[in-house]
């Protein structure tokens, strides 16, 4: 493989990788926010206990995100070069932006809150861990408005003298109507995978104690973080069906070449574009020999326009529009083929809708089981627990890989739309370093998955290893008799319970 190839290869990793922790850190921290609020509001001790054994999680899962993130800056300035200096002018702003004004908050206020259980009065503590809740939100935010530029540049020019495009209005930029789209379909996914990661592992306890003769145990604690999780997760279900329909019209528009691949349309529709649950043939080059299985009629249209009954263009269509507009060969003389990868573009479509049914399926399962003050001791909910947990983690990654492998062959993509700003577009080829060789971008590549791997492994043991912990048999609520909230050595229900919120 070329440089190109790898350097794309090695961006992908990382950056799906990186995306594993985003979601969860995200939607976790409000979700343990809320936990603290209503112990502070009701002093109810199951609250406090819920709250530490969340929040433990969310910090492991927090630090490892941060350290795979770090990678992504330095694959812009090594790797992609050419992109660093097309776009720095504009792309820079709002990374600073979240670093400066989001990211330092999110970190700052972490550690009051990991340190000031014992220090800091009970509200102030509470408004540190709704800070990195906030912080954590604001950060998506600025990330976003870097990527949405991507998908659909405003607020700048192109400087033909420079070869480069150049920010001229920051609130255009961070009001983009690309990342008015995205922002809440990102974040109600963020939810619905918090949800359902605290709604199953409460879960899963709540069978395991139901099991071992403990209900009223089960009722007690992990019961209420069930209906938690259950509710975020419906809530935020709704947000992401309805966000995501606006997001799909919007896109349509911007870049109708991606929805077309979506659906592997080959040629423009006379009618209604049908939404088909499988294709057969060859989508790796062409349509040609693809044929359409098990349609469901104009749902595609119906995404794209709202109706059913409106013609969509084909890939090839498009690409023969393209030609007209942006040229039919590179620097180099080489053909351009202005469509994605069809097969990617198809699949990773279907599997982000589809493994998002998982997280309905144990919302709908635990409303149940949960009916009416109800506890369940049957292992087949723990099961599908288990299964679900992974479920929203990849219809986030599908998502993502969806959206940018959609977008190719350009790393920043061209404006049909009105309300974009013209000749500011850089194809991805033309994003690659021209002086990093492909022998180091393998060496790089190479060490980041093998790096990644260990993290991967590390992570995996520490939730694991503090998940199947529990939350603490007791509690003490700090206090000036005890202010290290350490276990009684008189009281034997004290005996066994781990140290409180150690890290």
């Amino acid at each position: 493989m070329d440089a190109l190839d790898l350097a794309r290869w090695q961006f992908g990793i990382t950056t799906v990788y990186h995306f594993i922790f985003v979601p969860l850190t995200i939607g976790l921290a409000p979700l343990v926010a809320i936990m603290q609020t209503i112990w502070v509001r009701t002093g109810d001790e199951r609250w406090l206990r819920l709250t530490k054994f969340f929040g433990k999680l969310l910090l492991i899962n927090f630090a490892i995100g941060v350290a795979t993130g770090i990678v992504q800056e330095f694959q812009f300035g090594m790797a992609w070069s050419e992109y660093s200096r097309f776009v720095g002018d504009v792309f820079g702003a709002p990374l600073a932006m979240e670093a400066l004004a989001a990211f330092f908050v999110e970190s700052t206020f972490l550690g009051l809150w990991i340190f000031g259980w014992d220090k800091l009065p009970k509200k102030i503590h509470l408004a540190c861990i709704w800070a990195v809740a906030i912080a954590t939100n604001l950060s998506a935010y600025f990330i976003l408005a870097a990527n949405s530029w991507m998908q659909h540049p405003v607020g700048s020019t192109y400087n033909p003298e420079t070869g480069r495009a150049e920010m001229t209005d920051i609130g255009a930029i961070l009001s983009n109507n690309t990342l008015l789209a995205a922002f809440p379909h990102t974040i109600s996914a963020a939810f619905l995978t918090a949800g359902t990661f605290v709604a199953a592992i409460a879960a899963w306890w709540m069978v395991k104690l139901v099991r071992a003769g403990r209900a009223d145990d089960a009722r007690s604690i992990y019961r209420p973080a069930v209906i938690l999780g259950v509710v975020t997760m419906l809530v935020s279900g709704i947000g992401v069906a309805v966000s995501g329909d606006a997001q799909a019209k919007l896109m349509y528009e911007q870049q109708p070449m991606k929805m077309s691949a979506a659906e592997a349309i080959c040629q423009t529709t006379e009618g209604g574009a049908p939404f088909s649950i499988l294709a057969i043939g060859d989508l790796t080059d062409s349509c040609e020999g693809v044929a359409h299985v098990i349609e469901i009629p104009g749902l595609t249209s119906f995404l794209a326009h709202g109706d059913f009954t409106t013609p969509l263009p084909g890939v090839e269509n498009l690409q023969a529009e393209y030609e007209e507009k942006f040229g039919f060969t590179d620097a180099g003389g080489e053909p351009i083929s202005y469509q994605p990868n069809l097969a990617v573009t198809y699949w990773s479509f279907r599997l982000m809708i589809g493994f998002g049914v998982g997280s309905a399926a144990l919302a709908l399962v635990a409303l149940w089981v949960t009916r009416k003050g109800r506890v369940s001791g049957s292992p087949w909910v723990s099961r599908l627990a288990i299964v679900a947990l992974g479920t929203p983690f990849l219809a986030s990654a599908f998502g993502w890989i969806f959206t940018e492998m959609g977008r190719q062959p350009w790393v920043v993509a061209p404006n049909p739309n009105p309300s974009g700003v013209d000749g500011v577009w850089l194809l991805t080829a033309r994003g690659v370093s021209t002086v990093t060789g492909p022998g180091t971008i393998l060496t790089s590549l190479v060490a980041f998955t093998l790096l990644y791997g260990v993290l991967a492994v590390l992570w995996y043991k520490l939730m694991h290893r503090y998940a199947v912990e529990g939350v603490a048999d007791r509690e003490k609520d700090p206090s000036p008799d005890n202010p290290d909230n350490q276990p009684d050595p008189d009281d034997p229900s004290s005996a066994d319970r781990p140290l409180s919120f150690a890290y």
